[in-house]
């Protein structure tokens, strides 16, 4: 049986490993089996959270906030394994109740890359339009759109991390031009025109959010950045819904202040069946599967990490990409 060790007690414990989301049957299949048999794994709705968190040693948390009122009931808890983004942890929190934060920056990077093309090819070629034109039984000869080339046009990513770099390497193929912004004034890149801010907005055909959720960046898009874009310009999201002041973007797409966004994050998620984005023509939306493109919320690469992590918790050794350090 798969065992964790009690640093307090020093006894020996089943590894009890708690995933919190909205999966389908099939899903859960396919995430249980990728972990090892010996291990207990539970997967339940955020609104469950309370009945099963006593008894997890492991928490995978989506859609809910791990924070001190729900620590003070997860009696057994020693490691929380985030994905990418790690906004929803209260890490202080966590390192004072000694349990190990990590996330898995980068270990879905292509993927999400890939999406970003994807995104921007759809749009700018209109795949959606056309689709539904087509399978509508349209007359083709009568079908008004705008579409464009992605070759000469300038892309910019605000984050030049593992997803920013590889849109990078990816635009580079489609002979854009490649202007990038991050915080770290140590990165570099050959793909890449490294440039400040402002200059990023003011020249990019296309934008590109690649950056975490933090309080520096949550609505750094917002009324005044979205006047600084080119009127035609594309807005692409895949990172975190906050990132964008979703009101002031809605308000730009609507008034045409923008040319259009590729969004597959929200403020609040599931995004509302109400939400005047979904009635909106120069919006392409998908719905946060932008790390997890086989459609069973399932990728192999990010549950391997997060096998090894919990193997490393295990054995008390330190897990990679710890985003706290326990004394």
């Amino acid at each position: 049986m798969g065992q964790c060790i009690n640093e307090k007690t020093g006894a020996v414990a089943e590894v009890n490993v708690l995933i919190t989301g909205y999966f389908t049957d099939y899903s859960k299949q396919r995430v249980t089996q990728a972990f090892p048999q010996d291990w207990r794994i539970q997967i339940v709705e955020p609104e469950q959270i309370e009945l099963f968190i006593s008894e997890a040693n492991v928490l995978i948390p989506e859609h809910i906030q791990v924070n001190g009122e729900l620590l003070n009931k997860a009696h057994n808890l020693k490691f929380v394994q985030t994905g990418a983004g790690f906004d929803n942890v209260d890490i202080e929190a966590c390192t004072k109740k000694n349990i190990w934060v990590s996330n898995a920056a980068g270990v879905n990077a292509n993927a999400v890359a890939e999406h970003i093309m994807a995104l921007i090819l759809g749009y700018y070629k209109n795949i959606s339009y056309l689709d539904q034109a087509m399978k509508n039984r349209e007359d083709e000869t009568k079908l008004v759109y705008v579409g464009g080339e992605l070759a000469g046009k300038t892309i910019g990513t605000i984050g030049f991390g593992a997803i920013g770099s590889r849109v990078a390497e990816l635009a580079k193929a489609f002979r854009m031009k490649v202007l990038a912004y991050d915080t770290n004034p140590n990165r570099q890149s050959d793909d890449a025109e490294m440039v400040d801010l402002d200059t990023l907005i003011a020249q990019s055909d296309v934008i590109t959010l690649n950056i975490f959720l933090n309080e520096s960046t949550r609505h750094l898009v917002d009324k005044q950045f979205l006047a600084k874009m080119k009127s035609d310009a594309l807005l692409v999201n895949t990172a975190r819904g906050p990132i964008i002041c979703e009101e002031d973007l809605i308000e730009a797409l609507k008034n045409n202040v923008i040319g259009g966004a590729c969004l597959d994050v929200f403020t609040r998620e599931p995004l509302s069946v109400d939400s005047e984005l979904r009635a909106l023509k120069n919006v392409v939306l998908t719905p946060h599967t932008a790390g997890m493109p086989d459609g069973t919320k399932f990728h192999e690469k990010r549950y391997q990490f997060f096998v090894e992590n919990i193997e490393r918790i295990q054995r008390n050794e330190t897990p990679h990409n710890h985003l706290n350090q326990l004394s």
